[in-house]
């Protein structure tokens, strides 16, 4: 856990972690979001561990990997405790789509996916999702169906297939999106803009 400088506290944002995750952007949430007064807690499901412990991809060949401990398991989580939340991108959201026993028909009953169906009922609660972090969201069609987002160029069939309307500039994807309450970025070249929107967007 990340606490805010002892400046303004503002209250806290949940971040959304698995093994994978994108370095560039956590190091720069770590970094930013407790300069602005708010405490960053990461969050994942434990399965029913005290903690659990991942590692970024590396970047640009780069093999000293960032490291998180992680103590704060999804299902526990109270929505009255944040002022939002973020998906971090790279292959993690992928990885906590993940659920033990499927059957036709059936939603997505993976912890983190049920989390997203009550996080994105709860009025003036703000989300945020970079680059590869709308898979989570891709797990059930219904969180995406009717929005406006951004993506990494990789998901664009994921996400359209559920029904999203993705924004593009030209020949790419938009950097930033914002639809109510969802923040998207188009990957982590766009992490500063991003997190400076996802700021305000929940400052208003």
């Amino acid at each position: 856990m990340l606490v805010a400088a002892e400046t303004e506290k503002k209250g806290k944002i949940g971040v959304l972690i698995e093994d994978h995750f994108d370095q560039t952007e956590f190091h720069m949430f770590n970094d930013y979001f407790p300069k602005q007064g708010y405490e960053v807690e990461y969050i994942t499901h434990l399965w029913g561990q005290d903690s659990l412990s991942f590692g970024g991809n590396p970047d640009d060949g780069d093999y000293n990997v960032a490291h998180v401990t992680v103590e704060k398991e999804v299902n526990d989580v109270s929505l009255d405790d944040y002022v939002g939340f973020i998906c971090i991108g790279a292959y993690a959201m992928d990885r906590l789509r993940y659920q033990v026993n499927v059957k036709p028909g059936q939603k997505n009953n993976a912890p983190a996916v049920a989390f997203l169906r009550k996080a994105m009922a709860k009025e003036d609660l703000k989300l945020g999702t970079i680059c590869h972090s709308l898979w989570l969201f891709c797990a059930d069609k219904d969180l995406l169906a009717g929005r406006k987002v951004t993506c990494a160029h990789n998901i664009i069939s994921d996400v359209e297939n559920t029904g999203a309307e993705v924004i593009y500039d030209n020949d790419v994807t938009a950097d930033l999106v914002v639809d109510g309450d969802l923040i998207s970025g188009k990957h982590p070249g766009v992490t500063q803009e991003f997190m400076e929107k996802f700021i305000e967007e929940i400052e208003k």
